[in-house]
């Protein structure tokens, strides 16, 4: 289907934003990608590595609709949404049924959340194969849109958000809203402190290199909030999604491995 397209354009998400930019690229096909002009320098220089077209907006979702439109207008391409989406949804949706199939005992499944495609696919997938399966949330403190939605069974949209995880940072839409509504048991938030805990866990222990946005399930599982929950913590087989290693060696040596700066740099002298 790809190779049929004269040229496509898709809002900023790292879960597909390289893939389909190599994609395009192997197809001759130009990639438009919009990306909020705060994001790390390591995502934007993957993505034209990759061969996309960077397009920068503001950090909102309204500069980000607005920049869609006036892209599509001029270069009439097909959008990729990032999310709001049945199609993302369905895609996304797999990763349960392998995760169920790899690990049929789990009895809880975390999965972050921004603008909830990989959540909704995740809890349709999980609970299609076992309906008594938990699906919970991850959501930074500082961008709980999803959780304040859950709490007031309404749609909530945030103006600012304030968090290191920086993929986090979209709403939900009209589609993935009602699934995680009705669907998702509950929300996790943790704050910043938590989430960078818990990439320098996945680094030293796991030996696994993850942007702040991957580390968020593993932040809510260690922290207080979910050990206090009887309802949260009463499983014994957790499975946690990762998705996400758009971090730089910038970044990891310089927020997850703060006890160590001070050899780094007499070495570095």
């Amino acid at each position: 289907m790809i190779s049929k397209l004269h040229s496509y354009f898709f809002p900023k998400l790292v879960a597909i934003m390289l893939p389909l930019s190599l994609a395009a690229q192997l197809r001759g096909i130009p990639a438009f990608v919009v990306i909020p002009n705060t994001a790390p320098k390591c995502k934007v220089a993957n993505v034209r590595r990759y061969g996309g077209h960077v397009i920068f907006c503001e950090p909102t979702m309204q500069s980000r609709e607005e920049t869609a439109i006036r892209v599509l207008q001029e270069i009439g391409a097909v959008l990729v949404p990032s999310s709001n989406d049945v199609r993302i949804i369905s895609g996304q949706g797999t990763l349960s049924l392998e995760f169920l199939d790899q690990a049929p005992k789990l009895e809880t499944l975390i999965v972050p959340i921004s603008g909830g495609g990989l959540l909704s696919g995740v809890v349709i997938g999980a609970k299609s194969k076992n309906p008594a399966i938990q699906v919970l949330g991850a959501e930074p403190k500082g961008g709980d849109d999803a959780a304040q939605s859950k709490a007031c069974g309404r749609l909530v949209s945030l103006s600012h958000t304030n968090t290191i995880a920086d993929g986090l940072r979209a709403s939900m839409g009209d589609i993935t809203w009602p699934i995680v509504r009705d669907l998702v048991d509950d929300i996790i938030t943790v704050d910043d402190g938590e989430i960078l805990e818990a990439m320098r866990y996945n680094y030293e222990v796991l030996k696994v290199a993850v942007e702040p946005s991957a580390a968020i399930g593993l932040a809510a599982v260690l922290s207080d909030n979910f050990k206090k929950n009887s309802r949260w913590n009463c499983s014994q087989n957790i499975g946690i999604v990762i998705s996400g290693g758009e971090c730089g060696f910038r970044c990891s040596m310089g927020i997850t491995f703060t006890d160590y700066q001070d050899v780094i740099f007499l070495e570095g002298s």
